[in-house]
């Protein structure tokens, strides 16, 4: 049986006892299910932590139910997008203090969706590079920005 990633997600709002509406939309490398609720500060959690959670169970029942289904990134009323501008802005002003002072800039730890999201962002910049480094005696990886030689 295909998986029905739309359903799915609202069911499990449904067993978590909140009310909402989901909206599915193509995007190049998988769906976006974006939630529409009232409730969107209970759904999103503390640094987007409870969206996350909820956007990995989806993926997992999907899975179980069909191991070929497309890839699914769940939004609550557009919080992801909103949080990518913001890291979008947040790597551009690093890149900018690499550029002026030629110094190494260290942003603070992410998850590997947002260290992506900053990778993307500064990977066509022609004078600023990026790695992931292990933060010491946590599980997450901050992003360190140079220059180029």
């Amino acid at each position: 049986m295909p998986a029905a990633p739309k359903e799915t997600l609202e069911t499990l709002l449904k067993l978590l006892g909140i009310p909402g509406t989901v909206e599915e939309h193509q995007m190049e490398d998988g769906l976006l299910l974006d939630v529409d609720t009232e409730e969107s500060g209970r759904l999103i959690g503390r640094q987007g932590q409870t969206l996350s959670d909820l956007q990995y169970i989806t993926n997992r029942l999907l899975f179980q139910q069909d191991p070929t289904s497309p890839k699914v990134m769940v939004d609550i009323s557009g919080y992801r997008a909103q949080a990518r501008e913001a890291l979008v802005k947040k790597a551009k002003e690093a890149a900018e203090k690499v550029r002026r002072w030629g110094d190494v800039v260290e942003l603070e730890p992410l998850s590997a969706f947002d260290r992506r999201i900053i990778h993307q962002a500064l990977k066509n910049d022609p004078s600023i590079e990026t790695h992931s480094v292990e933060v010491e005696g946590t599980e997450k990886k901050a992003i360190l920005l140079r220059p180029k030689h």
